[in-house]
């Protein structure tokens, strides 16, 4: 799978996509991700990839011609790249818009600045993500979002491949709870049917705590 990653502040992604599972995933040759700095398109000598909103308002807004002439860069290599465009008003992403993403050869994502995009580049995009209904100072922390939760999910990328069979989310369920050693740390006992070797009813108390934890942290129950 290959990610674009177009910000005018590529540099922050470095030690994020240099370091544990995006690290090995690149590695392997199973991910290959490529930063494009917007400021290489813009057109003029200033590098400007900004300006005044038309109307008057605060902030600056993020100009077309670098953004469309970035995308058009990486169209030349990938014809059939997926462009995602960050936006606080775009389909939230979870587990099951990350597995999609994970079976697409190849995607762009356009990181926002300032007070957003010039409406123009929404042409541009096939779909619009947010991570949640909040704003941050720009699209680069989301992104590296959606590519951790995107990677993991790529064939051969984590070392045991039945890990991702039981995490949250996989059935429509939260996680059910982990104990590891000490058997009693600070009075706080592991659970006794974790250590009673009897898999039908350990099986049985893990559905049960997910379901749990997953009506006390959503407030739905699964099925």
């Amino acid at each position: 799978m290959e990610f674009f990653i177009l910000s005018i502040f590529p540099n922050m992604f470095e030690s994020v996509f240099n370091e544990t599972i995006i690290k090995r995933a690149q590695e392997k040759g199973l991910v290959k991700i490529e930063l494009v700095n917007i400021r290489d398109f813009a057109t003029d000598k200033h590098r400007t990839t900004d300006d005044y909103p038309y109307g008057g308002g605060a902030g600056m807004v993020m100009k077309p011609e670098p953004i469309y002439r970035a995308v058009d860069y990486i169209k030349e290599k990938r014809p059939d790249v997926h462009v995602v465009l960050l936006s606080p008003g775009g389909y939230i992403f979870d587990q099951k818009k990350a597995k999609e993403m994970s079976k697409r050869a190849s995607v762009a994502i356009i990181c926002g600045r300032y007070e957003g995009f010039d409406e123009r580049v929404r042409y541009l995009a096939d779909e619009e993500i947010s991570i949640g209904r909040f704003v941050l100072s720009g699209g680069e922390i989301a992104a590296m979002a959606i590519v951790d939760a995107t990677v993991r999910l790529i064939p051969g990328v984590l070392g045991n491949e039945e890990s991702l069979k039981e995490e949250s989310f996989e059935n429509g369920l939260i996680e059910y709870p982990q104990y590891t050693r000490p058997r009693v740390f600070r009075g706080m006992a592991v659970p006794d049917v974790l250590l009673s070797g009897n898999h039908k009813k350990i099986k049985e108390w893990r559905e049960k705590k997910a379901k749990e934890k997953t009506i006390k942290w959503m407030g739905v129950e699964d099925g």
